[in-house]
């Protein structure tokens, strides 16, 4: 499964790369990109784990920044 996700928050090239190499870094995870210009994060994963993985990226983004939030809807 592959989806994207608004970011709200992020505001530079260097954040999205952090955020990024987290996400990457969650077991499961086969691809993860963040753009800071389009404030988007797409995660690639298998579908039954999927969910998991986003609670995961969100807990993470939240630890790494607490003004960032991702809108999961």
């Amino acid at each position: 499964m592959k989806k994207s996700f608004k970011v709200k928050g992020i505001d530079c090239a260097n954040c999205a790369a952090k955020l990024e190499a987290g996400v990457k870094k969650i077991p499961g995870v086969d691809k993860a990109i963040v753009s800071f210009m389009t404030e988007k994060l797409t995660i690639e994963a298998a579908d039954d784990k999927f969910d998991g993985i986003v609670a995961e990226a969100v807990a993470l983004c939240k630890k790494l920044e607490p003004d960032w939030e991702i809108v999961v809807k």
